[in-house]
């Protein structure tokens, strides 16, 4: 007997960010699949598929936003629910991969919790993972699969085009991210580039002090670029920084909008005058300010989802220049 088996590809959605699933899907030009999710009166979340997928090529997207440890611990209970109805492959699409800032031990005693989401995630049945700009490289090592690390480069690049000029900087906010300026720059065509020295004081948790700027900037248009902006304290650092510095105007850009805790009222007093930020998290609207544009990261993602299930190349959406 020959058995000649079809393809067919289900998206199903946590609900951390029900808006950027429901564009996925339609770029993919798939309808949103029920996931079934509910809570019992204690708040146990149940999960039960509204229809079958034994045998089929299952997504779970869910953005690790907050409560970032009930949108994880969701994303578990669909991955294993979906492992126990017999689908054939399972792929956890994480625009937002939490626990990703710490990803080695920077002191004694500490947990690289970045290493432990990736192991709950294998141990529920995952069996590849999709990221977007996840906080260092080395993350893709911590799961025992495929994983691809999408970068949301090419939609704030696009962004900035019209813009370029010789009056344009890049600016790293610190030497970790002096590499994605490089890019950055490069990509507009050799703008002039920059870098913020900074310090994190070891006796105060999201506190930051920037030191000196490395690069020209005097007069010139300044574009701070980052793969996140958490309670706003480095970037906003760096922007008063580049103001003394003597520059005519501050922009900042980043994948991932966190916003979190004094972060709209620290950007609302800032020198910034533009804040560029992608929607791998949903922006609230307490976290919503004027100077704040939101780009859709929804076709990268479904073109990655898209070339995962036709098992084509991932790497070539980006140049290559996803890897980092």
């Amino acid at each position: 007997m020959e058995l000649v088996t079809t393809k067919r590809l289900e998206l199903y959605s946590g609900r951390s960010h029900p808006e950027l699933a429901a564009e996925v899907a339609r770029e993919l030009g798939v309808e949103l699949a029920d996931a079934g999710l509910r809570e019992f009166a204690d708040g146990e979340i149940h999960c039960r598929f509204a229809a079958s997928v034994r045998g089929r090529d299952v997504f779970i997207l869910q953005t690790h936003a907050g409560p970032v440890n009930d949108s994880i611990l969701e994303q578990l209970i669909m991955i294993d629910a979906a492992k126990r109805a017999s689908a054939k492959r399972i792929t956890a699409v994480c625009p937002y991969y939490g626990y990703s800032r710490q990803d080695r031990k920077a002191s004694g005693r500490e947990p690289i919790t970045a290493k432990l989401v990736a192991d709950m995630l294998a141990a529920a049945g995952a069996d590849r993972i999709v990221g977007v700009d996840l906080h260092s490289g080395q993350i893709q090592g911590f799961f025992d699969g495929p994983v691809d690390h999408l970068t949301a480069l090419p939609v704030l690049i696009d962004y900035l085009r019209p813009y370029s000029s010789p009056d344009l900087v890049i600016v790293a906010p610190d030497a970790g991210r002096t590499r994605v300026a490089e890019r950055v720059s490069l990509r507009l065509g050799g703008t002039s580039l920059a870098f913020v020295h900074k310090r994190r004081p070891a006796d105060k948790m999201n506190s930051v002090e920037a030191l000196g700027v490395e690069g020209d900037v005097k007069g010139r248009r300044c574009v701070l670029v980052d793969d996140m902006i958490d309670t706003a304290g480095t970037i906003v650092a760096a922007a008063d920084l580049l103001t003394e510095r003597g520059a005519s105007e501050v922009w900042a850009m980043a994948t991932h909008g966190l916003f979190s805790g004094p972060a709209p009222d620290r950007l609302k007093a800032s020198n910034i005058s533009r804040i560029i930020v992608t929607n791998t998290l949903p922006l609230t609207e307490e976290r919503r300010i004027e100077k704040v544009e939101v780009l859709s990261i929804a076709p990268l993602l479904a073109k990655a989802i898209d070339a995962v299930f036709e098992d084509s190349s991932v790497s070539e959406i980006f140049d290559g220049e996803n890897q980092a």
